[in-house]
This record gives C-alpha cells, structure tokens and sequence, in this order.
C-alpha cells in the first residue's frame, strides 16, 4: 500500500489527534497496548509450554530411553540376544541393559519409597541427563561391587542424607523361612547426590552399577529391561515393529509416548487451549482499533468533506485511514514482542520477586515436575502470532476506512 506525500501527511497528522480529540487519542492508545499486551502474552505462554514439554522430553527420554523392552514377568534373561538384535535395526541408535524397581530406603529412622535403578558404569558416567547434574560426590565412585550408589537430591533432602552417608535399601524379596519371606536389607554408600530437574526423579532415584542390582534384587545375570534409543523419536515405532515378533514371547515394547501418554497428551490439550484463550485479548484490542478509527472518522466528517471537495479520490482516503489502524496493530506487535522477549529472558527473576511480594511459591516443582520456569521460543509460532496481529489489525480498518470513503461531501457541507 504505497501513500503519496499528502496522505503520508494526513496519516500522520490523523495519529496524533488535537487536544479536542484527546479521547480518541486514549481510545487508540489503549488499543495499541492491549495488542501489545495479547501478543506479549501468547508469546509468552506458548514458549514456556514449549519449553516444558521439551525439557520434560529431553528429560524423560534421556534417562528412560525412546522406548524400553520390558519382559513379562520383570526378568529379561536372553537380554544380550535382544539388545543386539535391536542395534541391528536402523534408526537403532543404542540398546543398553536397565534395571528399575520400586524398594525403600532408610536413613537414621526416616523412610522413604525409592525407584532403585541399575546401569552399566558407561551409561552413568555418559548418560546426557545426569551429567553435569552432580551437586555432590562423583559418579566416578560408583563402580560394581563397591556398594556406592548416587541419590536424588530431593531424596537427600527428605532422608537427611549426605555424601559418605549409609542408607539402606530394603527389598521384599528375601529369604524364605518357616515364618515367612525375610525382607532383604543392604546398606549402601552415597557417594554422589544429583539433580536432573525434574522433581519426581530427583525425589526418588537412586543409580548403581547394573551388577550391584542384579545382586541385590537376585537377578542372577537377567536384567529388567533394554532401553532403546533412535535417531528420530517420532518414528520409533516404526523403527521398532520388526522386533515385536521376534520378542514375542518374552516381553513388550513401549515407547515414550505410552508411558507418558497422559502427560504429553495433556500439555498439547493446554497448549491449544492457551493459544486460543489469549488470542481473545488479541481479538478485543482489534475491536478498540475498529471503534477509535470509527470515532475518529466521525470527528474528521469535515475533513474529509473538505479533501473530497479538493479532489481527494475515495481510495486515498481509503488508505488514510488503513494506514492509521495498522500503524496502531504494527506499533502494538512490536511492543508486545519486545515485552515478550524481556519477561523471557527474564522470568525465572519475574517468579521469584512475584514469590517474595505475595508470600506464596508460584513455582513448586513436587506440582510443576521441573525445578525452573522453562522456555523455548518457536520462530514459526512467532511469525504466525505476528502475521494474525497485523491481520486483524487489517480487518478492523477496513469498514471505517469504507465508511470515511463514502462520505459525500454535499451532504457534509451543505449548511457550511
């Protein structure tokens, strides 16, 4: 839409009314703050939704693989036969040994549900989700046969335990006796303390060498399951389906989305839910352009009789006032992607000052899952926030703009 000098002029001259027409003003720059407002917000909330959702994805996956093949009865004897079968797959990135079970430990008289997990000394020590992530200690103590374990840090927190600390773990499976089966309980050495981020791991994972829990839990030399990683997470079922009669007969595959159906599932339900909840302030600040442009046609009837008569042709008048409602729109954009940006940047200090002014933690990772506020801003969800702004901000110009092309001048001036 190309202006020419006069209604660059008049646009500019009709942006910033008199002091008569100081309401319109208001009106014009409530709406460009509410566009702001709506832009900033949908930003803001569809990054930190994606931010949740991927940091729970690189979490969860991380540290329970793309899938896992799980055996019938807990036990995965032949895993060695399974495991290199899968790696010979393609899109099979990694298959590795894992062993995960429910058990309870001690720590001077606290008890505490934990979620025991074996792996091999390689995977610990590379494994992208625990490393780095040491507060404590060093993985590097944790080898077979020297009763080390690493905990959670929350889990530290609730027992009271510390790096050099005794905890015991107590499993069901014991000795039989005449009296019944004897729980088994082993002590064990902290001698690291992690935390990944997210609460219900930090709370309650405890990671030894994958031989120490096969002797804890009487494995013998089976294992729980093999966790299975690929090069693209959102084909590996399809990467996996010629393994499924192979194993038929010992176990099952899942992958990450059936053990973490309802959460992701979820989150995408929230996130469509957002997005359309917060264009409504996107939609509302549009209905303020539409009524200050249309106030402020009614208040330059004169003028633009005047134009008219000085041959002003209907469609730079049309342009006029186009102009003037998506300068408004664009100007509201911008600001609101700047405010966005800021208050993401920002955010997790946005949390903590609103915690300390109002007493109450916004932010408890035992509800929330992650330890922080997370974000990760999408340049495609962006461009389309962006693009349905200044769309809109397009529609709402468009009947006021028609409206002030219809005026007839003969009408307006005849008692002048």
């Amino acid at each position: 839409m190309i202006l020419s000098r006069y209604e660059r002029m008049i646009a500019k001259r009709y942006l910033l009314p008199g002091r008569g027409e100081a309401f319109i003003f208001l009106v014009a720059s409530i709406s460009l703050f509410a566009v702001a407002l709506g832009v900033a917000a949908l930003i803001i909330v569809m990054s930190v939704m994606n931010g949740f959702r991927a940091e729970l994805f690189d979490k969860i996956v991380g540290l329970n693989g793309h899938a896992v093949i799980q055996g019938y009865d807990g036990k995965l004897p032949d895993w060695r036969r399974i495991a290199g079968e899968a790696r010979a797959l393609p899109g099979v990135t990694s298959a590795t040994p894992l062993i995960e079970q429910p058990l309870m430990a001690a720590f001077s008289g606290r008890v505490e549900g934990v979620l025991v997990r074996g792996m091999t000394v390689n995977d610990i020590r590379t494994n992208p989700v625990m490393q780095g992530k040491v507060v404590k200690g060093a993985l590097n103590a944790l080898v077979p046969g020297s009763n080390r374990v690493a905990i959670g840090a929350r889990l530290a927190e609730q027992l009271g335990a510390d790096v050099g600390s005794e905890i015991s773990l107590i499993s069901p499976q014991g000795q039989t006796t005449p009296f019944g089966t004897v729980p088994r309980i082993v002590s064990y050495q902290v001698a690291a303390i992690f935390e990944v981020g997210v609460y219900d791991y930090d709370k309650a994972f405890v990671v030894m060498p994958m031989q120490d829990a096969q002797t804890l839990l009487m494995l013998g030399d089976a294992v729980g399951m093999v966790e299975i990683q690929t090069n693209d997470a959102d084909k590996v079922g399809q990467i996996l389906a010629p393994l499924k009669p192979k194993i038929a007969m010992q176990g099952e595959i899942r992958d990450w989305r059936e053990m973490n159906a309802s959460l992701f599932e979820a989150l995408a339900v929230e996130r469509v839910a957002m997005f359309v909840v917060l264009s409504l302030i996107i939609l509302v600040a549009v209905f303020n352009i539409l009524s200050s442009l249309i106030m402020l046609v009614r208040a330059k009837t004169r003028d633009i009789a005047i134009l008219r008569t000085m041959g002003a042709s209907r469609s730079g008048l049309m342009k006029i006032f186009m102009t003037v409602g998506i300068t408004i729109g664009a100007l509201g954009t911008v600001a609101g992607l700047i405010i966005g940006a800021v208050f993401l940047f920002f955010r997790q200090g946005v949390v903590n000052f609103v915690q300390l002014v109002t007493g109450q933690n916004l932010w408890d990772p035992s509800i929330r899952f992650l330890t922080e506020l997370p974000s990760k801003t999408d340049p495609v969800e962006v461009v389309v926030i962006t693009v349905m702004a200044l769309f809109l901000s397009f529609l709402a110009t468009l009947y006021p703009a028609w409206k002030a092309a219809s005026t007839d001048p003969v009408q307006v001036l005849r008692y002048e």
